[in-house]
């Protein structure tokens, strides 16, 4: 156990949209995705809306794939290894209320104990987040809301006026993305959760491409992998190797191997520094596993 400097790595975007039927999220969505990455052709809609990605194609040649009434979350998770496959930058999942919907008609056909029986659920609906959130691709989520109406005067007059309550989806789901915009039926957007800090108390606002470079440029400020690489590569002895090694715990998995070879390098100069002791035996942390590492 070892304190480490705070330090931002670039990040994948985990952002979810919702709203009311209507409220203009897949074409949000779209506009996200193209100020992501800027190339349609690099964009994938896992579309489980009955085909309403297609409605936006006049905006640009981005892929579709569609799911037919199989809405699992081990559907959704093939069709996220499928976009990954293909190189897509920005996966848009429109929408994963269809997944929760799956679910709690599963868990209403089971037999036995209600509360017991959420023991079969929740670890799905676990493992499908976590394929969310471990994705090396930004990833773009819906989600449909409850509908209500209010009574607004207009004119003088009292106007019913759809408003979205409650999003259809797990309690607490918010919690597990970095931004979640709200997007009411005048198809404005406000943040709701926001660890970014770029959207936090601003009014509401239309969704652009813009919107989407804004992001990027927050995930893109960051130190990379190959900034870490280099500084393993410039390592001058088994003690700065090894307050690297400690500094980027996070990092610990892809880069196991390269400060093997520098430690394998290091000590074949027969420097006078302390060696380390990469422990073969591994930390396990939810479902990642972390190599240890441990001074002599």
């Amino acid at each position: 156990m070892n304190l480490r400097k705070s330090s931002k790595k670039q990040a994948k975007i985990k952002l979810a949209l919702q709203g009311c039927a209507g409220s203009g999220k897949t074409y949000s969505a779209l506009l996200l995705a193209y100020g992501l990455c800027n190339d349609w052709a690099k964009i994938a809609v896992i579309d489980s809306e009955n085909g309403s990605a297609d409605l936006y194609a006049h905006l640009g040649s981005y892929n579709v794939l569609p799911l037919q009434e199989n809405f699992t979350p081990e559907t959704y998770m093939e069709a996220i290894g499928v976009c990954e496959d293909a190189g897509m930058e920005v996966i848009i999942i429109d929408s994963i209320s269809q997944c929760w919907d799956n679910l709690l008609e599963y868990h209403a056909n089971l037999q036995g104990n209600s509360f017991t029986n959420w023991q079969k659920v929740t670890p799905r609906m676990n493992a499908f987040m976590r394929k969310i959130l471990q994705s090396e691709r930004h990833v773009i989520c819906t989600m449909r809301c409850k509908q209500d109406y209010v009574l607004n005067e207009k004119n003088g007059k009292l106007v019913p006026e759809k408003v979205g309550l409650k999003a259809v989806m797990r309690d607490g789901i918010d919690y597990e993305f970095t931004i979640v915009f709200d997007i009411n039926m005048k198809h404005q957007a406000t943040v709701s959760k926001d660890r970014t800090n770029l959207f936090m108390g601003k009014p509401g606002f239309m969704i652009t491409p813009n919107t989407g470079q804004t992001i990027l440029d927050w995930c893109n400020d960051g130190i990379t992998v190959e900034q870490i690489r280099s500084k393993i590569s410039n390592s001058k002895s088994i003690e700065e190797l090894n307050f690297i090694y400690h500094q980027y715990p996070e990092w610990y998995q892809q880069l196991t191997s390269d400060f093997m070879r520098k430690k394998a390098f290091l000590q074949g100069q027969k420097t006078n520094d302390q060696p380390i002791n990469y422990s073969p035996n591994f930390v396990r942390h939810g479902s990642n596993a972390t190599a240890a590492c441990t001074q002599n």
